[in-house]
């Protein structure tokens, strides 16, 4: 069983500045997946046009380190922050089970053993 730290974050973003944040997005998690520790994340489009980003992390403690150190992408940050109308304190979830299959680098699940 694999159950790593994980965080949810919501917001609703300014009209017409969703391409720039989803850009932003990408390049900051990608800093933080290379230069913090983290593990990567998924941004979704809520139906009710909110935005929902769920972060895997080897430990609460590599998430709290990374918060206290200064923005791994300083600019896309501050990107996301323009395009960001509101935002909702994040969820903390430490998983209890984990049963979902893992994908691999090249999107491929494995098959059940």
């Amino acid at each position: 069983m694999s159950c790593e730290f994980a965080v949810i974050y919501r917001w609703r973003l300014k009209p017409g500045l969703e391409s720039q944040f989803v850009a932003a997005w990408e390049r900051a998690t990608r800093a933080i997946r290379t230069e913090r520790g983290g593990l990567g994340s998924r941004l979704h489009r809520l139906e009710d046009g909110s935005w929902l980003a769920y972060a895997q992390w080897p430990s609460r403690e590599v998430w709290e380190r990374a918060g206290a150190a200064p923005a791994a992408n300083p600019e896309a940050s501050a990107l996301m922050r323009e395009a960001i109308a509101e935002s909702e304190p994040p969820l903390l979830l430490d998983p209890v089970a984990d049963l979902l299959l893992p994908v691999t680098a090249t999107g491929q699940e494995p098959r059940p053993t």
